[in-house]
């Protein structure tokens, strides 16, 4: 199997996610939605490693939904997945051709979104998959949460585990304590094979424009992104809660120090 030699902080935020949210159980089934992209290429390296630090066993394998575009290649995915010893399945769609060609939509990017997502479910059941893993990260929390705020002027993230009881699937997103800059190092250092999408509507978006606007913010004041994530877990937002690893240490700690002051 293939070894990794920079996986390391991947696989501790990657750990600290999943079981502060239980996300993975012994026997699980768990199909990684894989893109193409950085984020989720991480992901199903680290679902893969990660059964020998959690020490129960589950099945990890890998789902690519083809949207039609054109030029696509994923055989260097499918080499990475056999250096990973998980199953590839590969599901072809005409998602391009009926919102490019046949509705000719302006403003595409949600339904795309809702047709990969239900190709994706739909392959999910097929396969067998009681679990689906996203590659969503921490800073897509932060710019998912700033999105609402701005545009539709409501608090709100997505979940990090959702069940969807008319599939009876169950979504988890065990990235989303792991920063952007982390994952791009990991891939960078492992050479991940990241196949570039060529879509149309790519980097015209509003998840684009907030991207620019907290990296701007950011860069002046450092810190942001890690304040807003403390306000969405403070104020439980979606199923996001307080770090009840850091608590219970923070509590043991404070324990530690009252018997010593009372001796």
């Amino acid at each position: 199997m293939k070894e990794f030699n920079n996986i390391e902080r991947i696989l501790s935020h990657t750990r600290k996610a999943v079981e502060e949210y239980s996300m993975i159980k012994a026997g699980d089934k768990i199909a990684v939605g894989v893109s193409g992209g950085k984020d989720s290429l991480a992901l199903l390296c680290a679902l893969v490693k990660l059964k020998r630090v959690l020490g129960i066993e589950y099945e990890v394998l890998a789902i690519t939904i083809d949207m039609g575009l054109p030029s696509m290649d994923f055989s260097e995915i499918d080499t990475l997945c056999r250096d990973l010893e998980v199953e590839y399945h590969i599901i072809k769609t005409q998602i391009y051709e009926i919102i490019f060609n046949v509705r000719e939509e302006k403003s595409p990017c949600s339904l795309c979104s809702r047709m990969r997502r239900g190709a994706l479910h739909d392959a999910c059941k097929e396969l067998g998959c009681n679990k689906l893993a996203l590659g969503h990260h921490y800073d897509d929390v932060v710019e998912t949460f700033m999105l609402n705020l701005f545009f539709e002027g409501r608090i709100g993230a997505f979940r990090p585990v959702t069940y969807l009881s008319r599939k009876d699937l169950t979504m988890i997103r065990p990235l989303i304590y792991t920063p952007e800059k982390d994952i791009k190092t990991f891939s960078k250092g492992a050479s991940l094979p990241i196949v570039e999408v060529k879509c149309p509507a790519d980097g015209n978006t509003e998840r684009a424009k907030m991207k620019e606007y907290l990296d701007v913010f950011e860069k002046e004041h450092h810190g942001l992104y890690h304040r807003i994530m403390g306000a969405i877990k403070r104020g439980e937002v979606d199923g996001f809660h307080p770090d009840l690893i850091n608590n219970e240490e923070k509590k043991r700690r404070k324990e530690l120090k009252n018997n010593k002051e009372s001796e």
